[in-house]
C-alpha cells in the first residue's frame, strides 16, 4: 500500500513514528505532506529573516521518520540556549543553511533526509512563502499561525474561515504525484485549523485529493485545543474538516474513545482543553465509517495519539477494506 500523511505539528509526526515501521512490508511508499505556514518561535524568526517556507514541521517529520542514530536524531531537535541563538533549533538552521547553499528548499529536504536515513519522504505543501489567514465569528481578521490560535483563546471566538494568502500558491509536483498515486491519504491527528486544513487550501492539492480514489481518512484529535476547537466533539471536527476544506465526503473517521488519567485530565482541564467527545453515531449517520477505539498514551504526561496503535489501526483499515472490496467483486 502507498499512504500519504497530510498535516503538520506534533500530529503528523507521531503517526509517521508509527508508520514507519511498516514501511518496506505492509507499506510500499510512504510519503508526508507537510503545512509550512508556521508563524511562531524559532520558525517565525527564520521565515522572517530569509523569506522561506516554515522549516519546524518539515524538521520534526525528518525526525520522526529517520532511522539514523540517536544522537543524530538529537541534534536535528537541539534548541540553543542564550545569545541570539535562543530558542532556535539546530534542525532549522540546518535546512535554512542548505536553502542558501543549493538554492532549493526541496534539495535541503532531501539531502537532510538522506543524512538521517528517514524511512519514507517528506514534501512541504508549498515551497512559496505562505500566511494563513483567518476571521472569526466577531468579524476580527488574523494574519498568521500562532496569532490565529492565540486570539481564539484569549477571545474565545470561534474561526469562520481560512485562508491563506498569497492564496494562488501552487505545491511541487512531487505532492500531486504522490496524492495520485496512494492507496491511502491520512489527515491527522494535529491542530484542525493550523496544521490539517492549511494543506487543502491549496487549490491544486485539494483538488487532488478530490479526484484520487484512495481511501481518505480523518484521524480525530483527543483532546480539544483552545483557541481552535473549543467545546467541539468528534462530529464537530469532522463537520468542520468538510466545510473548510471544500471536500464532499471522507471513508473512515478514526476517533479515540480512551480517557486520561484523572491527575492528566485535571492538568488539561486547567489549561481549557477537554475530552474531545465520541459522538460516533452522529458522523456513521453520514455514511462514514468510524474506527472507535482506545488509540491514546500518555507518555511524559501529556496525551497523545499512541504511534504504535494509531498506526495498527490504519494498517486494519485498509486490509479490510481490501478484503471487503475482493469480496464485492467476487
Amino acid at each position: 500500500m502507498r499512504v500519504v500523511a497530510v498535516g503538520g505539528g506534533t500530529g503528523l509526526s507521531t503517526l509517521l513514528r508509527g508508520l514507519k515501521r511498516y514501511t518496506g512490508e505492509q507499506i510500499k511508499d510512504l510519503s508526508a505532506i507537510v503545512t509550512v505556514a508556521d508563524s511562531g518561535g524559532s520558525t517565525g524568526r527564520l521565515r522572517k529573516a530569509y523569506s522561506i517556507p516554515a522549516p519546524g514541521d518539515i524538521r520534526n517529520c525528518l525526525v520522526a521518520l529517520s532511522e539514523s542514530e540517536e544522537i543524530l536524531q538529537a541534534l536535528f531537535q537541539y534548541r540553543f540556549k542564550g545569545s541570539e541563538l535562543d530558542g532556535h533549533a539546530f534542525g532549522n538552521l540546518f535546512l535554512v543553511a542548505l536553502t542558501d547553499i543549493t538554492g532549493s528548499f526541496m534539495s535541503a529536504i532531501r539531502i537532510a533526509s538522506q543524512i538521517l536515513r528517514t524511512k519514507g519522504e517528506i514534501i512541504p505543501a508549498t515551497l512559496e512563502n505562505v500566511n494563513l489567514c483567518a476571521s472569526f465569528e466577531d468579524g476580527t481578521v488574523v494574519k498568521g499561525e500562532e496569532e490565529i490560535t492565540k486570539y481564539g483563546r484569549e477571545n474565545r471566538k470561534r474561526v469562520k474561515k481560512i485562508w491563506l494568502e498569497p492564496q494562488d500558491v501552487k505545491p511541487p509536483i512531487d505532492a500531486i504525484a504522490k496524492i495520485e498515486a496512494a492507496d491511502v491519504l491520512v489527515f491527522g491527528p494535529g491542530s484542525l485549523f493550523t496544521s490539517i486544513l492549511p494543506n487543502l487550501l491549496i487549490e491544486d492539492l485539494r483538488d487532488a485529493v478530490k479526484r484520487s480514489l484512495a481511501l481518505k481518512v480523518l484521524v480525530v484529535n483527543a483532546m480539544t485545543q483552545p483557541g481552535e476547537t473549543d467545546g467541539y466533539t468528534a462530529y464537530d471536527h469532522y463537520r468542520a474538516f468538510l466545510e473548510h476544506s471544500s471536500l464532499e465526503k471522507l471513508d473512515v473517521v478514526v476517533v479515540n474513545t480512551r480517557m486520561p488519567s484523572s491527575h492528566v485530565l485535571k492538568r488539561y482541564v486547567e489549561q481549557g482543553q477537554e475530552p474531545v467527545v465520541p459522538d460516533v453515531a452522529k458522523i456513521a449517520k453520514e455514511g462514514v465509517l468510524v474506527y472507535a477505539e482506545d488509540l491514546i498514551g500518555e507518555k511524559d504526561d501529556f496525551v497523545r495519539h499512541d504511534p504504535e496503535r494509531l498506526a495498527d489501526l490504519l494498517i486494519r483499515v485498509y486490509q479490510q477494506r481490501v478484503s471487503n472490496d475482493v469480496l464485492y467483486e467476487l
